[in-house]
Parts: structure tokens; sequence; C-alpha cells
């Protein structure tokens, strides 16, 4: 148990770190790496003999404006801000949920709500972050091509994202009957 407590922790506060830095990083100005998704975009790249250049397609790349505006600022702060809810969030709702087990109350309403709490905190943050770097990228590549790019891609997997909505709705489902089976068979021993 404790090891998992541990790692929680640990996780959350790499988290946090790791966002303080980003949100540093984008409110200081100047040069702010954004990572930018492209869709069938040809580009050169020196791979070819003698480092020739050879069309590639473009998947993704680090896009390095000279600056972006206001609200690209805005919304890359906001993802990480969302990115350490989320995650701090989900693992605090997962400890709760391991502590209370390990004290022999498996199935209440607590649990039941402290897993849906995950869930859904996970599946947000999923969600919006991705939607908030977006914000941000179409900020980045509108900055660099005066806005003659136009590039709106926004990608979540929806099988991961469906995935984990299918898992914590199915935990949330069997703690929720296991709390009731056990309020309505309470007395019958």
């Amino acid at each position: 148990m404790w090891f998992y407590a541990v790692l929680g922790v640990a996780f959350v506060v790499w988290t946090i770190v790791g966002a303080t830095r980003r949100i540093i990083e984008v409110v200081a100005g100047g040069t702010i790496p954004v990572l930018g998704e492209f869709a069938g975009t040809p580009a050169e790249a020196p791979i070819g003999p003698n480092g020739a250049g050879v069309t590639v397609e473009l998947d993704r790349a680090i896009l390095l404006p000279a600056e972006l505006p206001i609200a690209s600022v805005v919304a890359l702060v906001v993802e990480q801000v969302l990115i350490v809810g989320a995650v701090t969030v989900t693992v605090g709702c997962l400890l709760a949920l391991t502590w209370s087990i390990l004290h022999g109350r498996l199935f209440s309403r607590r649990n039941t709500a402290l897993v849906a709490t995950a869930t859904g905190a996970a599946l947000v943050g999923f969600a919006a972050a991705p939607f908030f770097a977006n914000m941000g990228a179409n900020g980045a590549f509108a900055w660099i091509s005066d806005r003659t790019f136009d590039n709106v891609i926004l990608s979540v997997d929806p099988v991961l994202w469906f995935g984990a909505a299918f898992i914590g709705s199915i935990a949330t489902t069997a703690f929720s009957v296991g709390a009731r089976l056990q309020r309505d068979t309470e007395g019958l021993v």
C-alpha cells in the first residue's frame, strides 16, 4: 500500500513540477516550443545522399514562433492546469479508495463516488487538455504563417478514451451494485 501511495504522490508532484515549468516557459515569452499536428503536409528533410532534401509527409513537429497571441498563451496555461487537476484528483481518489478498501470498507457510497470522480476527472483531462493544446498550436500556426496556413487538427484517440470510459463505468457500476447489495443484506446473518 505504501509503495502505491508514494508512487501516486510522486506522480502528482512530477506532474505539478512539469506543468509549472511549462507554464513559466509559456508565460515568460520569447520563442515558445509548441507541438503542432499536421495532416498530409509535405516537407523537405535532409535525409537523402549527402544530406540531400527528400520530400516527407509531416505528422507532427515542434513549432517555434517568436511569440504567441495572448489567447494561445492562456490556452497553453489552461492545458497545464487541467492536466495537474485531472492527475491530482484521479490519483487522490484512487489513493483514498485504496485506503478505504484496505481498512475493510469495500462497497460503500463513498467508494462508488471515489471511483466515479476518478473516472470523470481522468476523462475530462484526457479530452480537454488536447483541446487547449490545439488552441495554442493554432495560434502558433497563425503567427508563423501570418494566418495563411489553416491547420485545425484536434486529436484525441477515441479508442483509448472510450476504453477508459468503459472501464470506469464498469468499475462505478460494480461499486454501486456492491454497495446496494451490502445495504440490502445487512442484518440477514
